[in-house]
């Protein structure tokens, strides 16, 4: 049995299930709301697939108005809601209880406004991150944040664990390219937060949204930033003997102030099996980086021999660079489907958490040490350039006790990079995988102020149950607040 518990349902809201579904169903238009038990099966987990639990029912609102509608009736009848974007979280983040409803943003799917003049754009969250590039790319601009899984993943998800991607280190992770939200409250109240400004008056209340793992409320549409696409771009290839002497190597770039706009790193394992999917072309070595300048050309040319005579005073095995656009576009698919190309191979706990990069050799060494320790293999890819680490540990579903192996070493190194000054997460949340890790990084105090937040924008604790926060407290909190 799984390391990671499951809170019990509340018999009550289960054997209201037929009222509730049909008070939904009287709310929404048809069609809005799944319940069969065969459909509902396709819910019952995301992308942290090693944990399952089907909802009580689906719904799937188009408008933020139906959202609102949603909303009231579980306020109401004090039923659990988790909201979902695309299902892509590695942390289980839109795990649902078998008493709550999950909200599903698939049909929020508009591109509402364009406005190129002042750099933003007006989306409903259920559409991709990828598209959103694409409904401004032929204006010449482009949305920073790309997660490696931004052709599925969807803008309500990168919002709740304000993601990042590969471009992060020059252009920041989703909350530095959000300027408002619609949202809507546990109790269906609609609010407006930010807007199409640089900042806002008083309190920053969207940088507290920006993260927060739909435990604050329901984001239904966003204004994002979107910037002008750049002259060009170039990646190089720096292939080393050692995982340490790449992540000096690394440190140096970023010590050196030159700002390249992506530091990649994959190891062995990742290389082969990815240049194996994805027929990128990457050299034979124990550890890679991809790193990425752009500008104009002269700026390009003058950035990239910086980062080669730094790299050459390591002495690379093999140092290459894009010679055209369709050999970047390569190499960068590469790198975007080492996930997937894993999961080919083997099945796999994704970590998250952030280091300092000058950690990055230590830690890098530590890993290898705990892989056999505990008898399982690491692929790492990861977004070396600001220290966000996501080690892959590979195990056997269908071995006994091999994920809860798994499990343990991943504690082990997440509680790692907490020592070391980082923090357990970078861009994936803390969903379930991490609850109960939290007191690693925060105190009591710290979960207590925390935990008084969600009071204010959630008093009956239902949204996103038994998440973030370690289940015994979630749970307290819960059952008092429905008393």
């Amino acid at each position: 049995m799984s390391m990671i518990a499951m809170p019990t349902p509340d018999q009550k809201i289960l054997d209201q299930r037929q009222e509730i579904i049909s008070a939904l169903q009287a709310a929404l238009p048809a069609g809005r709301v799944i319940h069969d038990a065969a459909e509902i099966r396709a819910y019952e987990c995301d992308a942290l697939t090693a944990y399952r639990c089907p909802p009580l029912g689906v719904v799937l609102p188009a408008t933020t108005q139906e959202v609102s509608a949603v909303m009231k009736v579980c306020h109401q009848l004090g039923v659990p809601v988790v909201p979902r974007g695309a299902g892509t979280s590695l942390a289980g983040g839109s795990l649902p209880t078998a008493d709550s409803i999950i909200l599903g943003t698939a049909r929020l799917n508009a591109t509402l406004e364009i406005d190129t003049a002042n750099r933003f754009i007006r989306v409903q969250t259920g559409v991709t991150n990828l598209s959103v590039t694409g409904a401004v790319e032929a204006d010449g601009f482009f949305y920073a944040p790309d997660p490696s899984s931004q052709l599925a993943c969807a803008i309500a998800g990168n919002i709740a664990m304000n993601s990042g991607g590969a471009h992060c280190l020059k252009y920041g992770v989703t909350t530095n390219n959000l300027m408002g939200v619609k949202m809507v409250m546990a109790d269906g109240e609609i609010v407006d937060i930010g807007g199409a400004h640089l900042d806002s008056e008083g309190y920053d209340i969207l940088g507290l949204i920006c993260g927060s793992e739909g435990q604050l409320g329901i984001v239904t549409e966003a204004i994002l930033r979107i910037l002008p696409k750049p002259e060009g771009a170039r990646p190089v290839l720096i292939g080393y003997d050692s995982a340490e002497t790449a992540g000096q190597c690394v440190a140096e770039i970023i010590k050196s102030g030159v700002l390249p706009v992506a530091i990649e790193y994959m190891d062995r394992l990742c290389i082969k099996v990815t240049d194996e999917f994805s027929g990128a072309g990457y050299p034979d070595v124990e550890a890679l980086l991809i790193v990425e300048v752009e500008g104009s050309e002269a700026e390009i040319k003058e950035q990239l021999a910086k980062v080669v005579k730094i790299a050459n005073k390591l002495k690379p095995v093999e140092l290459r660079e894009s010679a055209s656009a369709q050999e970047s576009a390569l190499i960068w698919k590469g790198r975007k489907s080492a996930f997937g190309a894993i999961g080919q191979i083997s099945d796999y706990m994704c970590l998250d958490g952030t280091v300092p990069v000058s950690q990055l050799p230590f830690v890098l060494r530590r890993i290898s040490e705990l892989s056999k320790k505990y008898k399982l293999e690491v692929a790492n890819v990861f977004h070396a350039g600001d220290g966000n680490m996501h080690p892959l540990i590979l195990y056997d579903a269908n071995k006994p006790g091999d994920l809860e192996t798994a499990e343990k070493f991943g504690a082990e190194v997440l509680r790692l990079c907490v020592e070391v000054g980082g923090c357990l997460t970078g861009e994936h949340g803390v969903g379930i995988e991490k609850r109960d890790l939290m007191g690693n990084q925060y105190s009591a105090a710290d979960m207590e102020v925390q935990m008084n937040v969600k009071d204010c924008f959630d008093p009956g604790w239902l949204l996103n149950p038994s998440k973030v926060f370690p289940l015994e407290a979630s749970e307290a909190r819960r059952s008092g607040a429905a008393k």
